[in-house]
C-alpha cells in the first residue's frame, strides 16, 4: 500500500475539526470518555473499532444530532469565510415514497438550493443514477440507494461528509462504486470522515485512522502507519482478526 499523504504534508494541512476533552454519558453508560482530536483537510478520515465502539456516536455529534455532555467540539471556518456545512449519510438510509429525482429535489429545496432539473440531474450524474431519475427509490438495489443517499447529502455542498459504514452491505462492485464516489468527492476538497469495518476499504480510502474501543480514542495515525507499524496491542489484534475486547 501506498501512503496517501506524508507527515509534512498532513501538518500543513489546517484544522477542520478540534475536539476538546469530549465525553457523553447517556443513562449513566459513558458512550465516549476523554475524547481530544484535531481533524485536519485532506485525505477521508476513518473511524475503526470494535461494534460499540463508539463510532457512530461520535459521527452523530461531529453532525450536531446530539450533544456531548462535556467538552467543546470547533469547527474551523471554510476557506471563503462561511460557516462549515456538513452532510451525514447513514448505513441505511431511509428513501422517501417517490423517484429518485423527487429525493434529490425534496434535498435541494431542504438546502434552500434551487431544485430545477439542470441542478437534479447534475447531482445523479455526480453518483451515477441519471439513467434511474424517474425510478421509485425505495425500488433501487441497496448499493444504488446508498448512491441516492449520498446525492441528497451532496445536495447540501457539504464541507464535511459524514459517513457510516456506507458499503456494509453491498457487493464488491457496488462498494467500488460507492468508493469512488467518495473519493471524487474528497478530491474535490470535501473532507470524509468515515465509519468502516473494512481494513481492505480503510487501506483504499484513507488518509489518516482513529481507532476507537469503549468510547476512547486508543491510536490516531497516518493510514500507512496505522497498518503496518500499529503502536498499540488493541490495533494490533484487531488487524490480525483477532477480538478486541
Amino acid at each position: 500500500m501506498q501512503d496517501r499523504v506524508s507527515e509534512r504534508t498532513v501538518s500543513r494541512n489546517p484544522s477542520i475539526i478540534t475536539l476538546e476533552k469530549i465525553g457523553l454519558r447517556i443513562d449513566a453508560t459513558d458512550l465516549l470518555v476523554g475524547i481530544d482530536l484535531e481533524i485536519r483537510n485532506g485525505p477521508p478520515t476513518i473511524l475503526m473499532g470494535p461494534n460499540g465502539s463508539g463510532k457512530t456516536t461520535l459521527l452523530r455529534l461531529l453532525m450536531g444530532l446530539i450533544e456531548p455532555s462535556v467538552g467543546r467540539v470547533h469547527f474551523h471556518g471554510a476557506a471563503n469565510g462561511l460557516p462549515i456545512r456538513r452532510a451525514i449519510v447513514f448505513q441505511k438510509p431511509v428513501m422517501l415514497r417517490r423517484t429518485a429525482a423527487a429525493n434529490v429535489a425534496f434535498a435541494l429545496a431542504a438546502a434552500h438550493r434551487s431544485s430545477d432539473a439542470a441542478s437534479i440531474v447534475r447531482l445523479l450524474d455526480q453518483v451515477g443514477l441519471s439513467a434511474l431519475a424517474d425510478r421509485p427509490a425505495r425500488k433501487l438495489s441497496g448499493g444504488e440507494q446508498q448512491r441516492l443517499a449520498l446525492a441528497r447529502a451532496l445536495a447540501r455542498e457539504p464541507n464535511i461528509l459524514l459517513l457510516d459504514e456506507p458499503t456494509a452491505s453491498l457487493d464488491p462492485a457496488q462498494t467500488k462504486a460507492v468508493e469512488d464516489i467518495i473519493t471524487r468527492v474528497a478530491d474535490n476538497g470535501v473532507k470524509v470522515i468515515m465509519a468502516t469495518h473494512d481494513i481492505g476499504e480503510a487501506k483504499r480510502l484513507g488518509g489518516d485512522v482513529i481507532f476507537l474501543n469503549k468510547g476512547r480514542v486508543i491510536e490516531h495515525s497516518l493510514a500507512q502507519r496505522f497498518f503496518t507499524q500499529p503502536a498499540t496491542a488493541d490495533v494490533r489484534r484487531f488487524l490480525a482478526g483477532e477480538l478486541v475486547l
